[in-house]
């Protein structure tokens, strides 16, 4: 249990740090990426797709507004276009993120310890309640890519990984981008109910996870 927190928190500051130096320099706000959809809202659906998709997957690496991106392409590209290629671009993050975990994670277990015990222990906490964290890592910022990250760490196998990436993943981007495709800027209170509801339902059932499951592991 001591080896995944230490390494999960790692991983939080290694994606936190990226959340600061974007909020220090002021680059990728949501105004940002704002005025980069609507330059491009006449182009074909294709290239605002495009655009999708590289920021959704440009989130791995540096903090994104997952959920603002989502909202736009359901709003530019209506709700079943821009669900798929919001579910492209979010599926290639998590992938990348999960093989890429799977590759090199033991290097970084390696450093954290050499206790081959913990290593284990670490990997079946992990395979035992990984689906759920999976589902319930919307919840809030960065904590999606480091699931990912921490599932392939722990080798967990890829149908597990599938099955609680899909779980959680698909239903929030159909909600967010139907949401954003029945809103507009002077109305916007289809999105901001939708995020509220699905944030403030996903943050009570992450914590009664914590509280009931986590704990007694």
């Amino acid at each position: 249990m001591r080896l995944l927190i230490k390494t999960a928190l790692i991983l939080a500051a290694v994606f936190a740090s990226t959340f600061l130096i974007i909020k220090l320099t002021g680059i990728l706000s949501a105004e940002d990426i704002k005025l980069w959809f609507q330059t491009i809202k006449s182009q074909p659906s294709y290239q605002i797709g495009g655009l999708v998709i590289v920021l959704l997957f440009a989130d791995l690496f540096v903090a994104v507004p997952t959920m603002t991106v989502v909202i736009f392409a359901g709003y530019f590209l209506g709700f079943q276009v821009g669900a798929l290629y919001a579910f492209l671009g979010l599926a290639s993050a998590a992938f990348t993120g999960y093989l890429l975990s799977r590759v090199f994670g033991e290097r970084l277990l390696n450093k954290l310890t050499e206790d081959e015990l913990q290593k284990q222990q670490m990997r079946t906490l992990f395979q035992n309640h990984g689906v759920p964290v999976l589902i319930l890592c919307r919840a809030m910022p960065m904590l999606p890519e480091i699931a990912s990250c921490l599932a392939g760490t722990c080798n967990m196998p890829i149908s597990r990984f599938l099955l609680g990436w899909g779980l959680g993943t698909i239903p929030y981007l159909m909600i967010i981008s139907y949401a954003g495709s029945i809103s507009d800027f002077d109305n916007p209170k289809p999105v901001l109910l939708s995020a509220l509801a699905v944030t403030g339902t996903l943050w009570l059932v992450w914590l009664w996870f914590i509280k009931v499951k986590i704990r007694s592991a």
